[in-house]
């Protein structure tokens, strides 16, 4: 056990979920699984053509029942219940991915700042429900009964605010350390977050976790292997 209490924030990108088999978010000509961004990604696309985005992410739920977590899954799921049954400080785990593999692997402090593929939410009442099968425009909200199109995939798109960043900026505020795993650091509001950990007082052990990093000379520790063998390594340099 350390002499004091550390928070410890790992924020978690499409590369640990690449290695499950889940393909990262676009390739290097702007599309994701050969759709523009903007068609799949956006309101404005779902309204355009609300059946294609249902059509899009169903396939992307179904996916989810062909891969399954990986051994950095396990081992950040591990981490969290050693951290805290030591009462080392706390935990949170914040993931830009959609996919449902942490949970799966067992994590529990955890965040997904852009949605789930296994929740769709309603535009005339609210609700966020699970979903673990497909949706059509024509599907029903089950907790209001409206029909005709209330029903979306509970997917923060492009201009819309992340999920819990209140959540997240309060623990970047109190974080001891930090450590980036398999994200690009090119996408905000969570490219900033290493900066957030780097100015918040506290004296900060900042980590990244990519085959290829990203350059960012916020990180005062680069492990530059993938999520599955770089995470362990991580764990290890904690002494936990």
């Amino acid at each position: 056990m350390t002499a004091s209490p550390q928070n410890l924030v790992i924020l978690t990108g499409a590369g640990i979920s690449a290695e499950s088999g889940i393909s990262t978010f676009r390739d290097a000509g702007g599309l994701w699984e050969g759709h523009h961004i903007e068609d799949v990604a956006s309101p404005r696309g779902f309204k355009r053509d609300p059946t294609l985005v249902h059509h899009f992410y169903n396939l992307r739920r179904a996916h989810l029942y062909q891969v399954a977590p990986n051994p950095a899954h396990a081992a950040l799921a591990a981490l969290e219940r050693a951290w805290i049954g030591q009462k080392r400080g706390d935990f949170l785990l914040i993931t830009q991915n959609v996919d449902d593999l942490h949970e799966r692997a067992g994590s529990e402090r955890l965040v997904h700042m852009h949605g789930e593929l296994r929740k769709l939410r309603c535009t005339a009442c609210g609700a966020v429900l699970p979903w673990p099968g497909p949706a059509t425009p024509e599907t029903p909200c089950p907790a209001c009964g409206q029909a005709g199109g209330s029903l979306r995939p509970d997917i923060v798109w492009f201009g819309e605010v992340p999920y819990e960043m209140e959540t997240c900026l309060r623990a970047l505020w109190q974080a001891d350390i930090f450590c980036a795993i398999g994200t690009s650091g090119v996408v905000y509001p969570a490219a900033g977050f290493a900066d957030a950990v780097r100015n918040n007082g506290r004296d900060c052990r900042l980590f990244e976790i990519n085959p290829t990093p990203t350059g960012a000379q916020l990180f005062d520790e680069v492990i530059t292997e993938p999520a599955s063998t770089g995470v362990p390594e991580f764990i290890s340099r904690l002494a936990l």
